[in-house]
């Protein structure tokens, strides 16, 4: 088991965490503490969960946690985008992220279920 600050997908959420925190920085007021608040707890809780599957034995529930806590930040990332909180070009930065960490939590859901061993 490697330590998880050595996955990449720790850093690609390292990553989209250092993109949301910007983002959220430069939000209006009004949202700043709202959405773009909540996007960086989703984020947080990411890297958390990317923490917690590395180390458990079952790592099936930690892996959806983190599927579910994604759609949830691509969802307030988009909500910015189309309430203009966020340039298109930011967007397509976090989503571009936030892609890769599906895909990748996908692959390694697959490859640590009990099927595949």
């Amino acid at each position: 088991m490697a330590l998880h600050t050595q996955l990449p997908i720790y850093k690609v959420a390292y990553d989209l965490l250092d993109v949301v925190t910007d983002l959220a920085k430069n939000m209006p007021r009004d949202f700043k503490a709202s959405i773009g608040g909540k996007v960086r707890d989703e984020v947080v809780e990411i890297v958390t969960l990317i923490y917690r599957a590395n180390v458990a034995r079952d790592k099936a529930a930690h892996l959806q946690d983190l599927v579910e806590r994604l759609q949830v930040a691509e969802l307030l990332i988009r909500l910015s985008r189309d309430k203009r909180l966020i340039s298109t070009k930011q967007y397509a930065a976090a989503v571009e992220l936030t892609t890769s960490i599906g895909k990748q939590a996908s692959g390694w859901r697959r490859s640590a279920s009990p099927a595949s061993r």
